[in-house]
């Protein structure tokens, strides 16, 4: 299945994915280091936890950090956004990712809003990337190997 895309008018970027995996697996993709970094990134380090800290290098020179706000396993994870280095005009924080995994018969249904996106440009890479990336995310939840990120 492919990953559906939604940029709105309002700084919001949403992306849905059906995952052939059930929603306990797919969550644990979110919140143990080495399977985040098996998808997104070549290193980082994680808190996962309300409050919690991250910093991890997503690609090339972009360097992504934030707070995990909410942590409710396996159905709902929400963490602030934002880029520590790299091109994008989007301070650490500033944004907020909410992921959620509906149960379906043949597995999860994983749909992530990003708000408070601060421009057109900000809203239709981050779709870009967040399609690459849920893309990515989807294969290694299903057992299978993404092979190595080409936009590293």
């Amino acid at each position: 299945m492919s990953v559906s895309g939604e940029v709105s008018g309002d700084g919001v970027v949403t992306v849905e994915r059906h995952i052939a995996a059930r929603p306990e697996i797919v969550f644990s993709f979110f919140t143990d280091r080495d399977k985040w970094l098996s998808w997104m990134g070549r290193e980082g380090e994680f808190v996962f936890a309300p409050g919690g800290a991250y910093r991890t290098h997503v690609t090339g020179e972009n360097v992504a950090e934030g707070r995990f706000v909410e942590v409710d396993p396996p159905k709902r994870l929400v963490f602030t956004w934002g880029w520590a280095e790299g091109g994008m005009p989007v301070p650490p924080g500033s944004t907020t990712v909410e992921i959620t995994l509906q149960p379906t018969s043949d597995g999860t249904l994983l749909r992530l809003v990003h708000r408070g996106l601060p421009s057109p440009e900000a809203c239709a890479a981050h779709e870009e990337g967040w399609q690459h990336y849920v893309q990515r995310l989807a294969v290694r939840a299903e057992g299978r190997d993404p092979g190595p990120d080409h936009w590293m």
